[in-house]
């Protein structure tokens, strides 16, 4: 159901975080997804180039999956590692996107972080995206210089989706031991936005949610794909979920949260009020942006840091 606080916000200007005013005046209202998708992608590549970094080393997991190296200098020998999965909503993206976020979150964290490129949705549908991950995951656990024991997933928007499905086939298998999942504003429910009943949206919209979720399935079970639709979720690894107020996500994250604690897993919820979906990725400088960005250092900073014997 949507938050009926989120959506009457958003058709005030003023329930905008100041920080972000500037910034949403010249941001899409949706990616228009029911005229195609292939245009997106092009323009989310071209943007998302404009973050790469030259010389990260590149890491071939298989024939279909590469991963991004970002290993600050001074790592233990056996270091804590993460993760991480981009956005770009089942279809678009690429793991170079997030090149400048991963290596300041490394270097200020300490931890070793292996950004994934899998193959994309409506080629490549459900499992094939999650499954890549997944390689990469074992991939990653499974390095010499990787404590095992210190091995975190997260992710952005799909990438939090991601995150949150293999944080769930880590602890079906049993062939990873995940000790935390950041899920930021994750995508986590194809139900949101099945009702067409909300406000106008920044970014990404009801529309756009429910033809990215029809490509990514391709008429497999939602239960089985989506992860909000799990109900044991017990036994899953601590998380830190972030999201904002007028995010079309909010709702599906609060539930997911609440849920999970109530399943006994630890959660840390970040809400940031009046901040649309992507807003750090947009507003990076943002007084908000920053203490988001501060919060998912500190807490994967926390739950990688060494054990106790």
């Amino acid at each position: 159901m949507a938050n009926t606080y989120a959506d009457n916000a958003f058709t005030s200007r003023q329930a905008l975080d100041p920080g972000l005013r500037a910034a949403a005046r010249f941001l899409p209202r949706g990616y228009a997804l029911h005229r195609g998708y292939k245009i997106q992608r092009r323009l989310m590549n071209l943007m998302g180039n404009a973050g790469r970094i030259r010389h990260v080393p590149v890491a071939a997991v298989n024939e279909h999956v590469t991963v991004r190296l970002h290993r600050p200098a001074g790592l233990p020998v056996r270091a804590p590692a993460m993760l991480w999965i981009h956005g770009g909503g089942t279809i678009m993206g690429h793991a170079a996107q997030d090149d400048k976020f991963l290596r300041k979150l490394s270097h200020l964290t300490g931890v070793a972080v292996a950004a994934v490129d899998h193959r994309l949705a409506p080629e490549h549908p459900y499992p094939i995206p999650v499954e890549d991950c997944y390689a990469a995951l074992r991939w990653l656990a499974n390095q010499p210089w990787v404590d095992p024991d210190r091995v975190a997933v997260g992710g952005a928007s799909a990438g939090g989706h991601f995150a949150a499905a293999l944080a769930q086939r880590a602890h079906d298998r049993r062939d990873v031991s995940l000790v935390f999942q950041m899920l930021v504003y994750p995508m986590l429910d194809d139900r949101t936005g099945a009702n067409r009943g909300g406000h106008k949206r920044l970014m990404w919209t009801e529309t756009d949610n429910q033809q990215a979720w029809r490509w990514y399935l391709n008429g497999a079970d939602p239960t089985e794909a989506a992860p909000a639709r799990r109900e044991d979720l017990a036994g899953l690894p601590p998380a830190w979920i972030g999201v904002g107020t007028l995010d079309l996500f909010y709702q599906e994250c609060l539930d997911y949260g609440r849920r999970l604690r109530e399943a006994g897993v630890r959660v840390h919820e970040e809400i940031v009020p009046g901040a649309f979906h992507a807003f750090d990725q947009i507003a990076d400088k943002a007084p908000v942006s920053v203490k988001f960005f501060a919060s998912q250092c500190d807490h994967l900073r926390d739950a990688l840091a060494p054990r106790s014997p």
